[in-house]
Protein backbone atom coordinates (compact mmCIF):
# COMPACT_ATOMS: atom_id res chain seq x y z
CA UNK A 1 0.00 0.00 0.00
CA UNK A 2 1.22 3.56 -0.57
CA UNK A 3 3.71 5.11 2.01
CA UNK A 4 2.57 6.82 4.74
CA UNK A 5 2.24 10.88 4.76
CA UNK A 6 4.98 13.03 7.47
CA UNK A 7 3.73 14.14 10.90
CA UNK A 8 4.34 17.65 10.80
CA UNK A 9 1.98 20.12 12.86
CA UNK A 10 -1.80 20.16 12.54
CA UNK A 11 -2.85 22.10 9.35
CA UNK A 12 -5.70 25.31 9.49
CA UNK A 13 -9.22 24.10 8.45
CA UNK A 14 -9.85 27.11 6.45
CA UNK A 15 -6.08 26.36 4.52
CA UNK A 16 -4.71 29.63 5.26
CA UNK A 17 -0.96 30.26 5.51
CA UNK A 18 1.43 31.79 7.51
CA UNK A 19 2.87 35.26 6.68
CA UNK A 20 6.22 33.69 5.83
CA UNK A 21 4.44 32.00 2.78
CA UNK A 22 3.42 35.57 1.49
CA UNK A 23 7.22 37.28 1.94
CA UNK A 24 8.55 37.60 -1.47
CA UNK A 25 5.83 36.09 -3.61
CA UNK A 26 5.89 37.86 -6.48
CA UNK A 27 9.06 37.24 -7.30
CA UNK A 28 8.41 33.34 -7.35
CA UNK A 29 6.98 31.53 -10.28
CA UNK A 30 3.65 29.43 -9.38
CA UNK A 31 2.94 25.68 -10.39
CA UNK A 32 -0.25 23.66 -10.15
CA UNK A 33 0.55 19.63 -9.69
CA UNK A 34 -2.92 17.62 -9.82
CA UNK A 35 -3.48 14.47 -8.20
CA UNK A 36 -5.26 11.40 -10.08
CA UNK A 37 -5.33 8.69 -7.29
CA UNK A 38 -6.77 6.26 -9.76
CA UNK A 39 -5.10 2.72 -11.50
CA UNK A 40 -6.99 -0.07 -13.62
CA UNK A 41 -4.60 -2.67 -11.56
CA UNK A 42 -1.62 -1.99 -9.41
CA UNK A 43 1.80 -2.62 -10.71
CA UNK A 44 4.41 -4.52 -8.10
CA UNK A 45 6.66 -2.43 -7.69
CA UNK A 46 4.52 0.90 -6.64
CA UNK A 47 3.90 2.60 -3.55
CA UNK A 48 2.14 5.29 -4.64
CA UNK A 49 -0.80 6.88 -3.11
CA UNK A 50 -2.88 5.41 -5.78
CA UNK A 51 -5.98 2.89 -5.67
CA UNK A 52 -7.37 0.23 -7.68
CA UNK A 53 -11.45 -0.47 -7.64
CA UNK A 54 -11.50 -2.87 -5.40
CA UNK A 55 -9.10 -1.09 -3.61
CA UNK A 56 -11.44 2.13 -3.04
CA UNK A 57 -14.69 0.23 -3.06
CA UNK A 58 -17.53 2.50 -2.62
CA UNK A 59 -16.36 4.93 -0.42
CA UNK A 60 -15.25 7.32 -3.46
CA UNK A 61 -15.24 7.71 -7.54
CA UNK A 62 -13.85 9.60 -9.98
CA UNK A 63 -17.01 11.46 -9.76
CA UNK A 64 -16.36 12.65 -6.02
CA UNK A 65 -12.44 12.88 -7.04
CA UNK A 66 -13.23 15.65 -9.64
CA UNK A 67 -15.76 17.33 -7.65
CA UNK A 68 -13.23 17.73 -4.39
CA UNK A 69 -10.44 18.78 -7.28
CA UNK A 70 -12.52 21.65 -8.31
CA UNK A 71 -13.39 23.09 -5.23
CA UNK A 72 -9.42 22.73 -4.00
CA UNK A 73 -8.56 24.63 -7.24
CA UNK A 74 -10.64 27.30 -6.19
CA UNK A 75 -9.27 27.15 -2.16
CA UNK A 76 -5.98 27.23 -3.86
CA UNK A 77 -6.87 30.50 -5.82
CA UNK A 78 -8.19 32.47 -2.71
CA UNK A 79 -5.45 31.53 -0.34
CA UNK A 80 -2.58 32.21 -2.66
CA UNK A 81 -4.66 35.66 -3.82
CA UNK A 82 -5.39 36.65 -0.45
CA UNK A 83 -2.84 39.39 -0.23
CA UNK A 84 -3.62 40.72 -3.73
CA UNK A 85 0.01 38.88 -5.02
CA UNK A 86 -1.66 37.33 -7.74
CA UNK A 87 0.36 35.20 -10.04
CA UNK A 88 0.15 33.26 -13.40
CA UNK A 89 0.29 29.56 -13.58
CA UNK A 90 3.75 28.98 -15.19
CA UNK A 91 3.31 25.00 -14.95
CA UNK A 92 0.69 22.66 -14.70
CA UNK A 93 1.50 18.51 -14.19
CA UNK A 94 -1.10 16.19 -13.90
CA UNK A 95 -0.03 12.78 -12.98
CA UNK A 96 -0.84 9.83 -10.63
CA UNK A 97 -1.99 7.45 -10.89
CA UNK A 98 -3.33 6.90 -14.42
CA UNK A 99 -4.76 10.75 -15.73
CA UNK A 100 -5.41 9.20 -18.77
CA UNK A 101 -8.21 6.98 -17.23
CA UNK A 102 -10.01 10.04 -16.70
CA UNK A 103 -10.22 10.79 -20.42
CA UNK A 104 -9.72 14.41 -22.22
CA UNK A 105 -12.60 15.73 -21.70
CA UNK A 106 -12.03 15.67 -17.51
CA UNK A 107 -8.71 16.23 -18.37
CA UNK A 108 -9.76 19.62 -20.32
CA UNK A 109 -11.89 20.78 -17.64
CA UNK A 110 -9.25 20.35 -14.38
CA UNK A 111 -6.90 22.66 -16.52
CA UNK A 112 -10.00 25.28 -17.64
CA UNK A 113 -10.73 25.28 -13.75
CA UNK A 114 -6.80 25.97 -13.13
CA UNK A 115 -7.24 29.11 -15.84
CA UNK A 116 -10.31 30.19 -14.54
CA UNK A 117 -9.57 30.20 -10.84
CA UNK A 118 -5.83 31.66 -10.90
CA UNK A 119 -5.12 32.02 -14.73
CA UNK A 120 -2.33 30.31 -16.99
CA UNK A 121 0.82 32.31 -18.22
CA UNK A 122 0.46 32.94 -21.97
CA UNK A 123 3.17 30.06 -22.28
CA UNK A 124 2.44 27.66 -19.56
CA UNK A 125 3.97 24.23 -20.04
CA UNK A 126 0.81 21.86 -19.39
CA UNK A 127 1.68 18.29 -19.13
CA UNK A 128 -0.16 15.38 -18.10
CA UNK A 129 1.57 11.64 -17.62
CA UNK A 130 -0.38 9.17 -19.85
CA UNK A 131 -0.37 5.18 -19.56
CA UNK A 132 -0.26 3.74 -22.75
CA UNK A 133 -3.05 1.37 -22.44
CA UNK A 134 -5.77 3.76 -21.34
CA UNK A 135 -4.16 6.66 -23.76
CA UNK A 136 -5.60 6.93 -27.73
CA UNK A 137 -5.84 9.54 -30.62
CA UNK A 138 -8.72 11.12 -29.23
CA UNK A 139 -7.81 11.73 -25.68
CA UNK A 140 -4.69 13.59 -26.91
CA UNK A 141 -6.56 15.34 -29.63
CA UNK A 142 -8.92 16.46 -27.24
CA UNK A 143 -6.11 17.64 -24.28
CA UNK A 144 -4.10 19.33 -27.26
CA UNK A 145 -6.69 21.49 -28.51
CA UNK A 146 -7.51 22.20 -24.82
CA UNK A 147 -4.08 23.65 -24.14
CA UNK A 148 -1.88 21.03 -23.23
CA UNK A 149 1.70 21.44 -24.09
CA UNK A 150 3.63 17.74 -23.17
CA UNK A 151 2.43 14.53 -22.52
CA UNK A 152 4.59 11.85 -20.22
CA UNK A 153 4.18 8.56 -21.32
CA UNK A 154 5.26 5.43 -19.22
CA UNK A 155 6.66 3.06 -21.49
CA UNK A 156 9.44 1.19 -18.78
CA UNK A 157 10.59 -1.63 -21.26
CA UNK A 158 10.64 -2.67 -24.70
CA UNK A 159 10.78 -6.00 -23.42
CA UNK A 160 7.99 -8.39 -22.60
CA UNK A 161 9.63 -10.22 -19.83
CA UNK A 162 10.63 -6.72 -17.76
CA UNK A 163 7.22 -5.49 -18.53
CA UNK A 164 5.85 -8.65 -16.94
CA UNK A 165 8.29 -8.86 -13.75
CA UNK A 166 7.09 -4.72 -13.37
CA UNK A 167 3.29 -6.41 -13.86
CA UNK A 168 2.70 -3.65 -16.40
CA UNK A 169 0.34 -4.49 -18.60
CA UNK A 170 0.90 -3.00 -21.70
CA UNK A 171 1.95 -4.26 -25.34
CA UNK A 172 5.78 -3.81 -26.14
CA UNK A 173 5.18 -1.29 -28.83
CA UNK A 174 1.94 0.25 -27.56
CA UNK A 175 4.38 2.95 -25.75
CA UNK A 176 5.84 4.01 -29.11
CA UNK A 177 2.52 4.41 -30.79
CA UNK A 178 1.23 6.61 -28.06
CA UNK A 179 3.91 8.57 -28.79
CA UNK A 180 4.03 8.68 -32.43
CA UNK A 181 0.23 9.74 -32.07
CA UNK A 182 1.09 12.65 -29.48
CA UNK A 183 3.00 14.08 -32.13
CA UNK A 184 0.47 13.80 -34.69
CA UNK A 185 -2.06 15.60 -32.38
CA UNK A 186 0.36 18.42 -32.13
CA UNK A 187 2.27 17.87 -28.81
CA UNK A 188 5.72 19.39 -29.76
CA UNK A 189 7.21 18.06 -26.80
CA UNK A 190 6.86 14.41 -25.73
CA UNK A 191 8.54 12.39 -23.13
CA UNK A 192 9.02 8.27 -22.50
CA UNK A 193 9.61 7.05 -19.45
CA UNK A 194 11.98 4.04 -18.77
CA UNK A 195 12.98 1.89 -15.73
CA UNK A 196 16.17 0.11 -15.41
CA UNK A 197 17.77 -2.60 -13.14
CA UNK A 198 14.53 -4.90 -13.30
CA UNK A 199 15.36 -8.48 -12.18
CA UNK A 200 15.88 -10.09 -15.49
CA UNK A 201 16.93 -7.25 -17.44
CA UNK A 202 20.10 -7.39 -19.00
CA UNK A 203 22.18 -4.77 -20.76
CA UNK A 204 20.81 -5.67 -24.20
CA UNK A 205 17.32 -5.50 -23.16
CA UNK A 206 17.99 -2.05 -21.67
CA UNK A 207 20.06 -0.98 -24.68
CA UNK A 208 16.87 -1.82 -26.73
CA UNK A 209 14.46 0.39 -24.89
CA UNK A 210 16.23 3.20 -24.99
CA UNK A 211 17.09 2.60 -29.23
CA UNK A 212 13.33 2.40 -29.36
CA UNK A 213 12.37 5.44 -27.44
CA UNK A 214 15.12 7.13 -29.27
CA UNK A 215 13.78 5.64 -32.41
CA UNK A 216 10.36 7.59 -31.32
CA UNK A 217 11.43 10.49 -31.89
CA UNK A 218 10.83 12.26 -28.49
CA UNK A 219 12.05 15.52 -27.31
CA UNK A 220 12.83 13.55 -23.55
CA UNK A 221 13.53 10.70 -21.90
CA UNK A 222 13.66 9.94 -18.21
CA UNK A 223 15.23 6.96 -17.18
CA UNK A 224 14.79 5.84 -13.24
CA UNK A 225 16.59 2.93 -11.31
CA UNK A 226 14.35 0.24 -10.15
CA UNK A 227 13.51 0.99 -6.02
CA UNK A 228 12.24 -1.70 -4.54
CA UNK A 229 9.99 -0.11 -1.81
CA UNK A 230 8.39 -1.87 1.48
CA UNK A 231 4.96 -2.97 1.90
CA UNK A 232 4.53 -3.67 -2.05
CA UNK A 233 4.22 -6.95 -3.77
CA UNK A 234 7.82 -6.77 -5.66
CA UNK A 235 9.40 -6.38 -1.79
CA UNK A 236 7.83 -9.12 -0.97
CA UNK A 237 8.96 -11.46 -3.91
CA UNK A 238 12.70 -10.21 -2.97
CA UNK A 239 12.10 -11.07 1.01
CA UNK A 240 10.74 -14.42 -0.24
CA UNK A 241 13.99 -15.21 -2.60
CA UNK A 242 11.43 -15.21 -5.89
CA UNK A 243 13.08 -11.92 -7.18
CA UNK A 244 16.34 -10.46 -6.59
CA UNK A 245 17.72 -7.47 -5.23
CA UNK A 246 18.66 -4.71 -8.00
CA UNK A 247 22.57 -4.89 -7.64
CA UNK A 248 24.04 -1.34 -6.95
CA UNK A 249 26.77 -1.92 -9.58
CA UNK A 250 24.24 -3.58 -12.60
CA UNK A 251 22.73 -0.09 -11.80
CA UNK A 252 25.15 2.20 -12.36
CA UNK A 253 26.55 0.74 -15.75
CA UNK A 254 22.78 0.86 -16.78
CA UNK A 255 23.16 4.61 -15.91
CA UNK A 256 26.15 4.91 -18.01
CA UNK A 257 24.35 3.16 -20.71
CA UNK A 258 21.78 5.45 -21.26
CA UNK A 259 23.84 8.51 -20.80
CA UNK A 260 26.02 6.66 -24.06
CA UNK A 261 23.09 6.32 -25.94
CA UNK A 262 20.77 9.73 -25.08
CA UNK A 263 23.90 11.76 -25.47
CA UNK A 264 24.63 10.22 -28.55
CA UNK A 265 21.56 10.77 -30.07
CA UNK A 266 21.61 15.02 -28.89
CA UNK A 267 19.60 14.31 -25.90
CA UNK A 268 21.77 16.09 -23.15
CA UNK A 269 20.94 15.68 -19.22
CA UNK A 270 20.01 18.51 -17.26
CA UNK A 271 18.77 16.64 -14.08
CA UNK A 272 20.28 13.30 -13.00
CA UNK A 273 17.63 11.00 -14.38
CA UNK A 274 16.45 13.30 -17.34
CA UNK A 275 17.65 13.92 -20.66
CA UNK A 276 15.93 16.98 -23.07
CA UNK A 277 17.08 17.80 -26.79
CA UNK A 278 17.05 21.62 -25.84
CA UNK A 279 15.75 23.65 -22.86
CA UNK A 280 12.37 24.10 -24.33
CA UNK A 281 12.18 20.27 -24.16
CA UNK A 282 12.54 19.75 -20.86
CA UNK A 283 10.37 19.36 -17.97
CA UNK A 284 9.83 22.83 -16.03
CA UNK A 285 7.44 21.46 -14.06
CA UNK A 286 9.80 19.79 -12.73
CA UNK A 287 12.30 22.38 -12.78
CA UNK A 288 10.23 24.27 -10.47
CA UNK A 289 10.39 21.90 -7.50
CA UNK A 290 14.47 21.32 -7.62
CA UNK A 291 14.74 24.57 -7.58
CA UNK A 292 12.55 25.49 -4.59
CA UNK A 293 9.48 27.32 -6.63
CA UNK A 294 6.32 27.44 -5.25
CA UNK A 295 3.63 25.06 -5.86
CA UNK A 296 0.26 23.82 -5.10
CA UNK A 297 -0.49 20.25 -5.28
CA UNK A 298 -4.60 19.29 -5.29
CA UNK A 299 -5.66 15.93 -4.65
CA UNK A 300 -5.43 13.03 -2.34
CA UNK A 301 -1.99 12.87 -0.48
CA UNK A 302 -0.59 15.69 -2.63
CA UNK A 303 2.05 18.18 -1.18
CA UNK A 304 2.16 21.77 -1.69
CA UNK A 305 5.08 23.65 -0.82
CA UNK A 306 5.01 28.03 -1.06
CA UNK A 307 7.31 30.06 0.69
CA UNK A 308 9.39 27.14 2.64
CA UNK A 309 5.97 26.18 3.96
CA UNK A 310 5.13 22.69 3.09
CA UNK A 311 1.91 20.76 3.85
CA UNK A 312 0.03 17.91 2.36
CA UNK A 313 -3.27 16.59 1.95
CA UNK A 314 -5.50 13.52 3.52
CA UNK A 315 -4.17 10.72 1.49
CA UNK A 316 -7.49 8.48 0.86
CA UNK A 317 -9.57 10.10 -1.68
CA UNK A 318 -12.83 9.63 0.67
CA UNK A 319 -11.11 11.41 3.53
CA UNK A 320 -10.05 14.24 0.85
CA UNK A 321 -13.28 14.56 -0.72
CA UNK A 322 -15.46 14.95 2.47
CA UNK A 323 -12.88 17.90 3.62
CA UNK A 324 -13.59 19.80 0.83
CA UNK A 325 -17.02 19.23 0.79
CA UNK A 326 -17.62 20.22 4.34
CA UNK A 327 -15.85 23.52 3.18
CA UNK A 328 -12.95 22.37 4.78
CA UNK A 329 -8.94 22.54 3.63
CA UNK A 330 -8.23 18.91 2.59
CA UNK A 331 -4.64 19.51 4.48
CA UNK A 332 -3.60 16.88 6.79
CA UNK A 333 -0.31 18.11 8.23
CA UNK A 334 2.60 21.31 7.60
CA UNK A 335 5.94 22.29 8.23
CA UNK A 336 7.28 25.42 8.17
CA UNK A 337 10.88 25.49 6.81
CA UNK A 338 13.39 26.75 9.01
CA UNK A 339 16.54 28.98 7.30
CA UNK A 340 18.58 25.46 7.85
CA UNK A 341 16.59 22.70 6.51
CA UNK A 342 15.35 25.10 3.29
CA UNK A 343 19.55 25.01 2.87
CA UNK A 344 19.89 21.76 3.24
CA UNK A 345 16.75 21.39 0.78
CA UNK A 346 18.95 23.36 -1.50
CA UNK A 347 22.08 21.68 -1.90
CA UNK A 348 20.27 18.04 -2.12
CA UNK A 349 17.81 19.25 -5.28
CA UNK A 350 19.71 21.58 -7.27
CA UNK A 351 23.15 19.55 -7.12
CA UNK A 352 21.11 17.32 -9.55
CA UNK A 353 20.86 19.74 -12.09
CA UNK A 354 23.69 20.06 -14.68
CA UNK A 355 23.58 23.85 -13.49
CA UNK A 356 24.83 22.95 -10.45
CA UNK A 357 24.74 24.81 -7.13
CA UNK A 358 26.09 28.18 -6.24
CA UNK A 359 29.26 27.62 -4.19
CA UNK A 360 28.19 30.58 -2.12
CA UNK A 361 25.55 28.57 -0.35
CA UNK A 362 27.57 26.26 1.45
CA UNK A 363 29.31 26.73 4.87
CA UNK A 364 33.54 27.42 5.06
CA UNK A 365 33.35 23.18 5.85
CA UNK A 366 30.72 22.38 3.17
CA UNK A 367 33.55 24.25 0.43
CA UNK A 368 36.21 22.77 1.87
CA UNK A 369 34.67 19.09 1.34
CA UNK A 370 33.87 20.72 -2.58
CA UNK A 371 37.86 20.84 -2.83
CA UNK A 372 38.09 16.95 -1.86
CA UNK A 373 35.16 16.24 -4.36
CA UNK A 374 36.76 18.19 -7.17
CA UNK A 375 39.86 16.01 -6.42
CA UNK A 376 38.36 12.85 -6.38
CA UNK A 377 36.75 13.75 -9.99
CA UNK A 378 32.59 14.06 -8.57
CA UNK A 379 32.55 17.40 -8.90
CA UNK A 380 33.18 19.39 -12.38
CA UNK A 381 36.86 21.52 -11.55
CA UNK A 382 36.31 24.52 -13.93
CA UNK A 383 32.47 24.79 -12.43
CA UNK A 384 34.33 25.08 -9.50
CA UNK A 385 36.62 27.55 -10.28
CA UNK A 386 33.38 30.24 -11.37
CA UNK A 387 31.69 29.74 -8.06
CA UNK A 388 29.57 26.57 -8.65
CA UNK A 389 29.00 22.93 -7.35
CA UNK A 390 28.47 20.60 -10.52
CA UNK A 391 28.60 17.28 -10.74
CA UNK A 392 30.31 15.22 -12.95
CA UNK A 393 29.14 12.33 -15.02
CA UNK A 394 30.46 10.17 -12.14
CA UNK A 395 29.24 12.36 -9.52
CA UNK A 396 25.84 11.74 -10.95
CA UNK A 397 25.46 7.82 -10.04
CA UNK A 398 26.62 9.46 -6.31
CA UNK A 399 25.14 12.81 -6.09
CA UNK A 400 22.87 12.35 -3.27
CA UNK A 401 26.22 11.02 -1.05
CA UNK A 402 28.13 13.99 -2.12
CA UNK A 403 24.61 16.59 -1.45
CA UNK A 404 24.75 14.79 1.89
CA UNK A 405 28.65 15.33 2.39
CA UNK A 406 28.19 18.77 1.61
CA UNK A 407 25.57 19.88 3.90
CA UNK A 408 27.86 20.31 6.90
Amino acid sequence: MPSTLPDGEPAPEDGSLPEQAYRGMAERSLSIYIHVPFCTTRCGYCDFNTYTPGELGSSASPESWLDAALAEIGLAARTLARTGVHREVSTVFIGGGTPSLLGGETLARLLGAVDDAIGLAPDAEVTTEANPESTDPRLLDTIRAAGFTRVSIGMQSIAPHVLAVLERRHTPGRALQAAQWARRAGFAHVSLDLIYGTPGESDDDFRASLDAAIGAGVDHVSAYSLIVEPGTRMARKVAKGELPMPDDDVLADRYLIADDALSAAGLSWYEVSNWARDDAARCHHNLAYWRGGDWWGVGPGAHSHVGGVRWWNRKHPAAYAAALGAGRSPAQGREVLDAATRREERIFLELRLDTGLDAAVLSDRGRAQAVREVADGLLDERAWAAGRAVVTRSGRLLADGIALRLVD
